[in-house]
């Protein structure tokens, strides 16, 4: 497994300002018209570029009058050609008649390469027409499709990658689409989960659908506060709000509804008052299960929205406190959120000999996986000398960079079991990349400490490889010492 730097500030990623958010609305209405049906991948070649998308230039002629002796491969040659009124013998004009862009183009490579270019050109019903209209595709997603009919390349950018899933969609390219979901999987996170599960809905994806639910069920709050959970269609919030497995309290459920009403009042035209948010909400609202919210989260926060009915807001502080409970609209029992589990890297603990001490130094170890998880927090041994109170900052890293970092306080008995601190959020971490986990602990000098670890651990379907780090101060290794547990989502 490799070290690479995840970059998560600054990287323009789908899903932020200028990526998905902005081509979903669009995109939505097009995808809503209905998909073909996607054969299987081809095997021929794909050439993944990492140059700029492809822009809407000018079509180009070719002036050489030996150009064929100067490009030696079919694929030189046709790549050539690409963009090129030199023996074209198709037009169409991409994009909204306004605004539409005329692309020349050869039918015979159209044809070979796609089903739908070969039916329009070459079938039963084919038309002989000199420019053909596309206006739901965007130009620069139809000449990235057409680049990769013509050159065997694929160029992804992230602000019009789901434009061109959609061509490859419409005219079944499957091999580029496939490389679109691909893309997309790989640029997956809290920030944009939400607006491509909403997209993998309508482009029918399944996989990229399940990734999609792993990141919101493990990361519920960062995805529900995110932008991209506004622009959502509604079957994809009826979905949401009603997803047993989210992993966030309930009043940060409500709240990002009554976000989601406030844009889509907007979207509608209509002011975003609490009457028309409760009107867009529908019965969707029906899906938040209020009163498994605290009294004071309801009290503070969903009782003073507007939202709720008065008779709404009156009977759920009556289920909270009376000992007749009134018959509520709205679901009871909590959601059961997702199980935590444990990955524990010592076969023994000790103390007395050798005591591990803390010097205000740090404990830390390096760890991967092969697989994307969530990590939550860590287990970390107590005091080996009575019951003690620790504060503990905890924090990973990859390459150097802070992904996430907490300091808490947690309260040791006195025995050898582990004791879990938590990240305010789960962290994502990618698979073949190695991480930093540490830990700085402040408290009871003496403790247990962990012995015969393992370098290599499976659990389930998950494959956790450690390595000593060299931040580590206070002697944690592979081998023995502290952070025996790392708790994570699977």
């Amino acid at each position: 497994m490799g070290d690479r730097r995840q970059e998560e500030s600054n990287e323009q990623i789908p899903g932020k300002p200028g990526g998905v958010v902005q081509q979903a609305a669009a995109v939505q209405a097009r995808a809503a018209r209905g998909q073909q049906q996607e054969p299987a991948v081809p095997t021929f070649h794909q050439k993944q570029s990492s140059a700029a998308a492809v822009a809407p230039a000018p079509p180009v002629t070719t002036d050489v009058p030996n150009w064929q002796g100067l490009k030696p491969t079919v694929r030189e040659r046709n790549a050539l050609m690409f963009n090129n009124e030199l023996m074209s013998d198709v037009h169409f004009l991409v994009g909204p008649p306004k605004a539409a862009k005329r692309i020349p183009a050869h039918k015979y490579v159209l044809a070979t390469g796609s089903t739908v270019f070969y039916a329009m050109f070459f079938g039963g019903l084919a038309e002989n027409k000199a420019d053909i209209e596309i206006p739901d595709v965007e130009p620069q997603a139809f000449l990235a499709m057409l680049k990769y009919l013509y050159c065997d390349e694929i160029d992804l950018e992230p602000d019009t990658v789901l434009a061109t899933l959609y061509s490859a969609k419409k005219y079944i390219v499957p091999h580029l689409a496939k490389a679109c979901v691909t893309f997309l999987e790989t640029s997956l996170s809290a920030r944009n989960a939400c607006v491509l599960l909403s997209q993998s809905r309508l482009f029918e994806e399944p996989e990229l659908m399940q990734r999609c639910w792993q990141v919101i069920d493990a990361q519920a709050e960062l995805a529900l506060n995110s932008e991209g959970f506004t622009e959502i269609d509604y079957e994809t919030l009826e979905t949401v709000l009603g997803r047993e497995s989210l992993n966030a309290k309930e009043i940060v459920i409500f709240d990002a509804a009554a976000r989601w009403a406030e844009a889509e009042s907007r979207r509608q035209n209509l002011q975003p008052n609490a009457n028309n948010k409760r009107r867009v909400l529908g019965r969707a609202l029906y899906l938040i299960r209020v009163p498994a919210m605290s009294l004071e989260e309801y009290a503070n926060g969903a009782a003073q929205s507007g939202i709720l009915t008065l008779q709404e807001t009156a009977d759920i502080f009556l289920y909270y406190t009376a000992r007749n409970k009134p018959v509520l609209d709205f679901p009871l029992v909590p959601r059961t959120g997702m199980k935590p589990e444990r990955c524990h890297r010592f076969q023994s603990s000790a103390y007395r000999s050798n005591q591990w001490r803390y010097r205000g130094r740090c404990d830390s170890i390096q760890f991967a996986v092969d697989k994307r998880i969530f990590m939550a927090g860590f287990g970390l041994y107590g005091s080996s000398s009575g019951a003690a109170d620790y504060t503990v900052k905890i924090e990973i890293k990859q390459s150097g960079k802070v992904l996430a970092e907490n300091t808490v306080k947690f309260f040791s008995d006195g025995s050898s079991n582990t004791f879990p601190v938590w990240f305010k959020h789960p962290v994502q971490i990618d698979p073949d990349t190695f991480y930093t986990a540490s830990a700085i602990l402040d408290g009871a000098e003496l403790s247990y400490f962990g012995q015969e670890g393992v370098s290599e651990i499976t659990l389930g379907t998950v494959t956790f490889q450690f390595q000593c780090s060299s931040e580590s101060t206070n002697g944690t290794g592979v081998q023995g010492g502290q952070i025996p547990e790392l708790i994570f989502y699977a």
